[in-house]
C-alpha cells in the first residue's frame, strides 16, 4: 500500500491489483468528465455574452490539462504515481468548487476560472493509462490499459445519470451538477492509497538520461503515434463537445442529450475489454487505422441528418473510433521509449495532445454556433472539419508501415 520502492510479493498480482484499483478511479473518478462535458457548453451558452463562447468552459478544461501535462509528469516522477493522482483529484474538486460559485454568482469569467482548473483533474485522468503501464509486463501492457479505460463504462452510466438527477435539482440550473462533482473527487480520492506503484529512483549521476524531447519527436514511431493519438482525441471531442448543444438546438431536450452523451461514452469504454486483445492479434498500426476509419464513419453518420438515430449512431461509431485510435497510438506509445525516458515522452504526448484538444474544443463552439443560420448546419460544419485531420492522421501512419525496418 506504499508508493515508495518496496517490493511487492508478485509483479504479476501487483500489476492486477493497479489495475483494478486504477480501473475504479477511472469509473468513479472519472464521471466527472462526461458530467461537465455534457453540461459545460450548455451553462456557458446560458452565461456567456456571446453564444459563439458556449464552449470556452469546455476549451479551458481542456487548456488547462494541457498546461499541466509536462509538470504533472515530472511531479510524478520525482513523487509517484499516487501523489500525482492525489494532487489531480484536489484539482477536480478546487474547479467544481470555484465553477459551482460562478454559476451561484451568474459570473462567467468566474465560471471559466473553475473550468481551467478541472483541467488539472483531466491531466491526471490521461495519466491513468501510462500507470496501468508501469507494473505490467510486456505482454500485459496492452491489456492492461485497455482494461484501465474500460472503467469508463461504468462513468458512462454514472456521470449522465447523475446530471439527470442534479442539473435541475437546485433554483440554479447545473449547480446541482458541480456540487456532485465536488463530492466524487472528495470521496474517490481514497481508492489511491491502495495503489502500489514504485516511486522512480533517482538516477545515479552515470545513469542514462535518454534522448532529448526533440530527439523523441525526431523517432518516427513516437511522431506517430502522438499524431494519431492528437487527431482522434482532438476530433471525439470536436463533435462530443457540439453534440448537447446540437441535440438541444434541434428541439430535443437535455435528458436526450445527457441519453445521446451516455451512449458515446459506452462505446468509448465496452471495446476495451478486448482492445488489448484485438492489438496482439492485428497489430497496432491495424488498430489505429480502423479506428480512424470508424472515425470517418461517424462524421459520415452525423452529415446524413439529424433525427435522433443519427444522433445516437453517429456518437456511437465516434466513440469506438476514438478508443481504437486512441489505445492504439498509446500502447504504441508506450513500447517505443526506454523507462528512463518515460516522463518527459508522456508529458510532451499529453502537452501536445490536450494542445490540440483545446484547439478542438475551441473551434466546436464557434463551427455550432457561428457558422451558419441553423443548429443543423452548425453541425455540419462541425463534422465536415474532421476531413482534412483524418487524412492527415491516416497519411502519417501510412507512411510510417512503408517504411522498411518499420514492417
Amino acid at each position: 500500500m506504499t508508493d515508495v520502492t518496496a517490493p511487492a510479493a508478485a509483479p504479476e498480482r501487483r500489476a492486477r491489483r493497479n489495475v483494478t484499483v486504477l480501473a475504479m478511479a477511472q469509473a468513479f473518478l472519472g464521471a466527472q468528465m462526461p458530467m461537465i462535458f455534457t453540461i459545460g457548453g450548455l451553462a456557458g451558452q446560458s452565461l456567456a455574452p456571446n453564444p459563439c463562447w458556449a464552449t470556452l468552459p469546455i476549451s479551458l478544461i481542456v487548456l488547462g490539462s494541457m498546461l499541466a501535462a509536462t509538470p504533472l509528469a515530472a511531479f510524478m516522477q520525482r513523487f509517484g504515481r499516487r501523489a500525482g493522482f492525489f494532487l489531480g483529484a484536489a484539482g477536480g474538486t478546487a474547479g467544481a468548487t470555484v465553477g459551482a460559485l460562478g454559476l451561484f454568482y451568474a459570473s462567467f469569467p468566474l465560471f471559466l476560472a473553475g473550468a481551467f482548473l478541472t483541467g488539472l483533474y483531466m491531466s491526471a485522468h490521461g495519466f491513468y493509462r501510462f500507470a496501468a503501464a508501469d507494473t505490467a509486463s510486456d505482454e500485459f501492457r496492452p491489456k492492461a490499459i485497455s482494461y484501465v479505460l474500460a472503467g469508463g463504462l461504468a462513468a458512462a452510466v454514472i456521470g449522465p445519470q447523475l446530471v439527470k438527477v442534479t442539473a435541475q435539482a437546485m433554483v440554479i440550473p447545473f449547480l446541482g451538477t458541480y456540487l456532485a462533482v465536488i463530492a466524487i473527487n472528495l470521496i474517490g480520492a481514497a481508492l489511491f492509497l491502495f495503489l502500489d506503484i514504485p516511486r522512480p529512483p533517482v538516477p545515479s549521476a552515470d545513469a542514462p538520461r535518454g534522448r532529448t524531447r526533440l530527439e523523441l519527436l525526431k523517432t518516427p514511431r513516437v511522431a506517430v503515434a502522438i499524431i494519431c493519438a492528437m487527431v482522434s482525441y482532438a476530433l471525439m471531442n470536436l463533435v462530443m463537445t457540439s453534440t448537447p448543444l446540437a441535440v438541444v438546438g434541434c428541439g430535443f431536450d437535455t435528458g436526450t442529450a445527457a441519453d445521446v452523451v451516455t451512449a458515446h461514452v459506452l462505446a468509448m469504454y465496452l471495446p476495451s475489454f478486448f482492445t488489448g486483445h484485438v492489438i496482439a492479434r492485428l497489430g497496432v498500426e491495424r488498430v489505429v487505422a480502423l479506428g480512424l476509419v470508424i472515425l470517418g464513419a461517424a462524421g459520415g453518420t452525423a452529415l446524413l441528418g439529424v433525427d435522433l438515430t443519427h444522433f445516437f449512431v453517429a456518437l456511437i461509431l465516434l466513440g469506438v473510433g476514438w478508443n481504437f485510435g486512441f489505445i492504439g497510438a498509446t500502447a504504441m506509445l508506450a513500447a517505443a521509449h526506454a523507462p528512463e525516458e518515460r516522463g518527459r515522452v508522456q508529458g510532451m504526448n499529453d502537452l501536445l495532445v490536450f494542445g490540440g484538444v483545446t484547439m478542438a474544443s475551441l473551434a466546436s463552439g464557434g463551427l455550432m454556433n457561428c457558422s451558419g443560420g441553423s443548429a443543423q448546419e452548425g453541425w455540419m460544419s462541425v463534422n465536415l472539419a474532421m476531413v482534412p485531420f483524418l487524412a492527415l492522421a491516416g497519411g502519417a501512419l501510412i507512411w510510417l508501415v512503408m517504411r522498411p525496418h518499420e514492417r
